[in-house]
């Protein structure tokens, strides 16, 4: 039946009318395919991305991810084989291309038939030993390449941003991209050595819709977080900079409800600038990575590091004085070429001052391409695993004497987790970084930033009891008595 209008209305009314067979038989053909292809299940592309590394890989990791789901090739099932693996390299040290090396020879020993392509900082360092493994169907150095290279699953589109974090109650943003030190020791500015920051709009874009995903929390990333703006603020007057401090600026005056941490940066780098604003803003996180590497200035200048130790601990004791009872956490590089115990007992001496709560702890390894790898008087690797043992102990020490300072203070804590040691109790991360519980129950908390008062340790963890919905945490003014020396912190 097809309609007709009415001549006089100008209404469609129904007459019938006679189909030619070539039509009916072109339209029934095309209903048996659609039936076909509803009985047959039709299965889009596959894939399943792999991410060794620190938090820029993890963020560039997320964005592959969307940028394949915007062009309809879905992430696989726990137990399904993808068409597509990408797998997002490290090459710090030697340990990180081992395994970036393992992982591409045990997806393609279970699925064969997988295409994998390799990207990240070892297929930038060393593109043919990853070619020549077998399995590997393309290694990408330059992400920028990306499209052209999956161009055979149909990508054609790339998202503007992220808008989630998969598998992460915090956001991880990159704002910065590449190195312009040389420390000797690194490898990374030979692979990322073009400084690239993101326009803050474009930053400001991102956290928009993880907020709208519902994350309480952004962390901003990057190779070298403290030189972010350099390149966009070259060659302009002062009052026309957009360095870390106007950016942490921005995002505070856009997001007045959602906490932001700086995920690493350079003691120098802390500067003054950065301090007012974070004073001037609660939901900044006062807490602080900084890399200090080696307490000894010995260690520190064959390094090439651009800090001395009492400049380390002069940073350290500015931050402490402006902010109420900030948290510290570093980097320790254990054995480097030369380091003598007095060496190591000054790195112990500057741990215990600055009372670092977490220290992520490197026993050296010669990484080739770097000039320390060239360096006489290695570390026998017996005296690396006792010194490790030391610096593990002071941590101890230093976690629970941050943790007494911290009773009684009002807090906020992202819920992440149930607790592992007290049922009906969740876990998070208070904006110092420091583990706290409280109870409760994750369904409802998880990712929610509550605040909290915290009474007590329990079994090496804090453990804190909410407060009414309606307190504002205010920012604490900073009196004499928290003016606490930095052993005490």
């Amino acid at each position: 039946m097809a309609d007709a209008p009415d001549s006089k209305s100008g209404t469609l009314k129904g007459v019938w009318v006679q189909v030619p067979p070539s039509v009916l038989s072109h339209i029934s053909s095309c209903y048996f395919v659609f039936r076909s292809l509803s009985l047959m299940k039709w299965k889009p592309k596959t894939c399943k991305v792999e991410t060794l590394g620190c938090k820029v890989n993890q963020y560039e990791s997320q964005f592959f991810r969307e940028m394949l789901e915007l062009n309809g090739v879905v992430e696989a099932l726990e137990n399904e084989i993808p068409d597509l693996c990408i797998i997002n390299t490290c090459t710090v040290t030697h340990d990180a291309d081992a395994k970036g090396r393992s992982l591409i020879r045990k997806i393609h020993t279970r699925n064969p038939n997988t295409k994998i392509l390799v990207t990240g900082c070892y297929a930038e360092r060393d593109p043919n030993s990853l070619k020549n493994i077998d399995g590997v169907s393309s290694v990408i150095g330059n992400k920028e390449t990306f499209l052209s290279s999956l161009s055979e699953f149909g990508i054609s589109q790339r998202p503007p941003n992220i808008s989630r974090f998969d598998d992460h109650q915090r956001a991880f943003v990159k704002v910065q991209d590449g190195c312009l030190l040389n420390c000797s020791y690194c490898i990374i500015p030979s692979v990322r050595p073009a400084l690239i920051s993101r326009n803050p709009d474009s930053i400001i874009d991102e956290i928009a819709d993880l907020e709208l995903s519902g994350y309480r929390e952004i962390v901003l990333t990057g190779i070298h977080l403290g030189h972010y703006g350099i390149d966009l603020s070259k060659g302009k007057p002062k009052v026309e900079w957009c360095r870390l401090w106007h950016l942490l600026q921005k995002i505070s005056s856009r997001f007045p409800t959602l906490r932001i941490r700086l995920s690493s940066i350079e003691a120098a780098e802390a500067r003054d600038d950065l301090i007012d604003v974070m004073k001037s803003n609660p939901l900044l996180a006062p807490h602080f990575h900084l890399c200090l590497q080696s307490g000894s200035d010995e260690i520190l200048r064959k390094m090439r590091r651009r800090y001395s130790s009492q400049g380390f601990i002069d940073r350290c004791e500015r931050i402490a004085s402006s902010l109420d009872r900030p948290g510290f956490s570093t980097d320790i590089i254990i054995g480097f070429p030369g380091e003598t115990n007095d060496d190591f007992e000054l790195t112990c001496e500057l741990s215990k001052k600055i009372g670092f709560f977490k220290m992520h702890l490197f026993p050296y390894s010669p990484r080739e391409g770097t000039p320390a790898a060239s360096l006489d008087d290695p570390v026998p690797p017996q005296v690396k695993l006792q010194r490790r043992k030391v610096l593990e102990q002071i941590e101890k020490e230093n976690l629970l004497k941050y943790q007494e300072c911290l009773l009684g203070i009002e807090e906020q804590i992202l819920v992440e987790s149930n607790s592992t040691i007290r049922p009906g109790w969740v876990e998070g991360t208070s904006s110092r970084g420091i583990r706290v519980m409280l109870p409760g129950m994750i369904e409802a908390l998880r990712r929610k930033l509550i605040p909290v008062q915290i009474n007590g340790i329990h079994q090496g963890i804090l453990e804190s009891f909410p407060l009414p919905e309606s307190k504002i945490m205010e920012p604490n003014p900073i009196s004499s008595k928290q003016r606490m020396p930095l052993a005490l912190i």
